[in-house]
């Protein structure tokens, strides 16, 4: 059997809370429960063991039962607490049942990680229908579903937790081939924007963030429903997960409203706003190619949009320079330090070039 048996109990109500005062404190990770989805493969997989390490007890979700076993039995023979749920995120029942573990397991959880996701590369014409309700089913509703289901678990307690959604910067700026992923990303933010500024009226105890990842290293291409010739891949500059990963723990520790991983997730998001039709013309001129890989596309069934894809591979198969980490999340991580820095860095090149006058 896949989960301990939830009592009638662990059914959340919706009930309204008393509003929370003060500024949002969250626990720290060594004391935290943490609900990860898609924590089979690629950033999930990479978060679950790095939350581990940091002592929370991971409550490990998605569809591959085997590769969700073996990442229990990896984390217990470490010493870590962790247990397991197969549950398709995109039916509600599922996501209800990652919960009730959690409450029957620990007795509660305080982070709740909307990360599963899909992905459909394709020109916007050509996906299915079937194919673009199934991928908003994983990669939009999902995220309703949990965001639903945890503010409600953290209202009703009275203790603060943190509700973590992982965007794209496809979410804040369009992108070719990936209409359908894109645009669900895009629902995904504007879900998100929403509930934050609903929940901070009524000064609910709830950390809401979003996560903006850049391009990442993880098997996301080779999960993807493929409408090409040849493979899905991220050409160029690519992050690694485990810049996801540290971004996402450092939110469920310090409320925070975004989190970009990598200055290309930052700069796409400026620079799409600012000047969007010449944003339009660089992505028509360099999507289109650095998407794809040189060699043929795998099968058509061969994908994770409907059925669970291969499990326990933090990386993916693409092509370019992976980065060993991100600046951007370092310095959104000490603000203070980081601007301190850009002053000094200012000051030193302010002074030099006065010399330089003299």
């Amino acid at each position: 059997m896949d989960i301990n048996q939830p009592n009638s109990s662990s059914r959340f109500s919706g009930k309204q809370s008393k509003p929370y005062k003060g500024k949002i404190k969250l626990k720290n990770l060594k004391d935290q429960v943490i609900v990860i989805t898609g924590a089979s493969s690629g950033i999930g997989l990479v978060t679950a063991r790095m939350a581990a390490a940091k002592g929370a007890k991971v409550v490990a979700a998605a569809r591959n039962e085997e590769a969700l076993q073996q990442l229990v039995e990896e984390l217990k023979e470490q010493g870590h607490e962790a247990v397991w749920v197969k549950a398709d995120v995109g039916r509600e029942e599922d996501v209800q049942r990652i919960a009730e573990t959690a409450i029957s397991k620990f007795g509660t959880f305080d982070t709740w990680v909307n990360n599963a996701g899909v992905s459909i590369f394709g020109k916007a014409m050509e996906v299915s229908i079937d194919d673009m309700k199934r991928m908003f089913d994983t990669n939009f509703w999902s995220q309703v579903y949990g965001s639903r289901i945890a503010v409600n678990h953290f209202k009703e307690r009275g203790v603060p937790g943190a509700l973590i959604n992982v965007g794209s910067v496809f979410g804040d700026r369009g992108v070719v081939v990936q209409s359908t992923y894109s645009a669900a990303k895009f629902a995904v933010h504007g879900w998100t924007e929403n509930l934050r500024m609903e929940l901070e009226k009524e000064k609910a105890p709830v950390s809401v963030t979003l996560i903006h990842p850049g391009r990442i290293d993880t098997p996301y291409n080779e999960h993807a429903r493929s409408y090409l010739e040849k493979q899905p891949a991220h050409v160029g500059m690519i992050y690694p997960p485990e810049a996801v990963a540290e971004a996402i723990l450092f939110t469920a520790e310090h409320p925070k409203r975004d989190m970009y991983v990598g200055f290309q997730a930052k700069w796409g998001a400026i620079v799409g706003g600012l000047a969007p039709r010449l944003t339009d013309k660089a992505m028509e001129l360099t999507m289109f190619r650095t998407q794809q890989s040189e060699r043929p596309s795998r099968s058509v069934e061969d994908n994770a949009l409907y059925e669970a894809g291969y499990g326990m591979h933090e990386r993916g198969t693409h092509v370019g320079w992976i980065r060993s980490g991100s600046w951007y999340v370092k310095a959104a991580k000490h603000p203070v330090l980081t601007a301190a820095a850009i002053a000094g860095v200012g000051s030193l090149l302010w002074n030099a070039a006065a010399k330089s006058k003299d």
